[in-house]
């Protein structure tokens, strides 16, 4: 798979993740489960967003972009922006 359609694919994993994130926003009040997928939805797009940029800045600087890799949560969680 060409590098650049495999960011299209996070990019699309991302906004298949967003619109979970808007529908669950929207409900009036979320059970205990709706909460926790809601926050795991949220890492998991801020997991998604570091690949992407690790990916980009890996190509930029002649690096192999197949070699960014998801971080874990409690190193994602910790950025902030």
């Amino acid at each position: 798979m060409e590098e650049h359609a495999k960011d299209q694919s996070v990019l699309a994993h991302i906004q298949r993740l967003v619109a979970e994130e808007h529908r669950l926003f929207e409900q009036e009040s979320l059970a205990p489960e709706g909460s926790k997928r809601l926050a795991d939805v949220q890492v998991e797009v801020d997991q998604c967003w570091d690949l992407l940029r690790q990916r980009r800045a890996l190509r930029e600087t002649g690096g192999d972009p197949s070699q960014a890799h998801a971080r874990p949560p409690e190193v994602v969680k910790k950025y902030i922006g």
